[in-house]
């Protein structure tokens, strides 16, 4: 285990903005970020991510590894759902299982975020499709998830278009991957029109944005008690599993380190937000409770703190 790795994570100013936003909560200070300025605050990390990706892509060459990692991100965000549905509907309600499952096919935004401010700490690079990777592995699992809760049952057909539109068109994916493509368009010159607000602004809107981020998972913890310990005990399992398939695909294809890591951190990751809507939506006997919070409030929480670290020591272990 690489110890500096670790404690360069925990000291990490955006985990610590995390845990004020938690402490916060706890302690009832009555601090409150605004709806519209965390919408906002969203919508930016977003922004940036995505062009800085697009920029990044333009300025690099062209080759297979960047279709190796789109494809094993595609490939890996159909399988996971599948999995963690069959593991899970010994337990709970085909919606249920169905909902969360698509949770862990689908992808964390933040998670990824943090992983790419861990590889800068760490002084190691990564490719700009990694990017798109996390787009394009958001919306399978949507899909896969709410066929997988609709299975024998003859009810909410007609939802499938609705379904589709949020899984291919909804607001977040269209915003990244139209960032994405305009600062692959623009390349080096609109990166450096840019930098000021896409990097100098960024870790200031990341810090404000966890702070939310943090209060919100500690509005959470009541809900797992709905949950239990054999889920909350999958929440930290799901993600090492997918973690170590991650790792493998990676290792299989040589894949370089930086973008088999945020491969590894895509599949362990978890989505709180995208999912948990679309589920509202094509699912809704399914208990946004359990889905909902068991993201949120164990996976995230144990990716930002100890995961990165670890899948970080593994693929510098194995890559050596």
């Amino acid at each position: 285990m690489n110890f500096q790795a670790f404690t360069t994570n925990v000291i990490n100013p955006p985990v610590l903005f995390f845990f004020l936003g938690m402490a916060a909560t706890f302690l009832k200070s009555g601090l409150e970020i605004p709806k519209p300025i965390s919408q906002f605050l969203s919508l930016y990390l977003l922004l940036a991510i995505g062009f800085k990706g697009g920029t990044a892509l333009a300025g690099s060459e062209p080759g297979g590894q960047a279709f190796l990692a789109l494809g094993a991100g595609i490939v890996l965000a159909v399988v996971i759902p599948i999995y963690v549905f069959a593991l899970l509907k010994k337990i709970l309600s085909d919606p249920d299982a169905a909902a969360i499952a698509a949770s862990y096919g689908s992808v964390s935004l933040v998670t990824f975020i943090a992983a790419t401010e861990f590889l800068r700490s760490m002084g190691s690079g990564y490719g700009g499709h990694m990017v798109a990777a996390l787009a394009l592995m958001e919306s399978p699992a949507i899909i896969i998830g709410v066929w997988l809760a609709r299975r024998g049952s003859k009810k909410d057909k007609g939802r499938d278009k609705e379904l589709l539109r949020e899984a291919f068109l909804n607001g977040p994916v269209f915003l990244l991957l139209g960032s994405f493509a305009i600062g692959w368009v623009t390349g080096a010159e609109g990166g450096k029109a840019f930098y000021p607000f896409t990097d100098h602004l960024f870790k200031g809107m990341l810090a404000f944005f966890l702070i939310d981020l943090g209060m919100s998972t500690a509005t959470r913890f009541a809900d797992l008690r709905s949950a239990g310990v054999r889920l909350i005990l999958a929440a930290i399992g799901i993600p090492l599993i997918n973690a170590c398939a991650a790792i493998a695909t990676a290792r299989l294809l040589g894949l370089a380190a930086g973008d088999s890591f945020l491969l590894t951190v895509l599949c362990a990751s978890a989505s709180y937000i995208a999912v948990p809507a679309a589920m509202r939506i094509a699912v809704p006997q399914a208990n946004p409770g359990l889905y909902g919070s068991l993201p949120l409030a164990v996976t995230f929480p144990f990716n930002v703190i100890v995961g990165l670290p670890v899948y970080y020591a593994v693929i510098q272990f194995l890559w050596r």
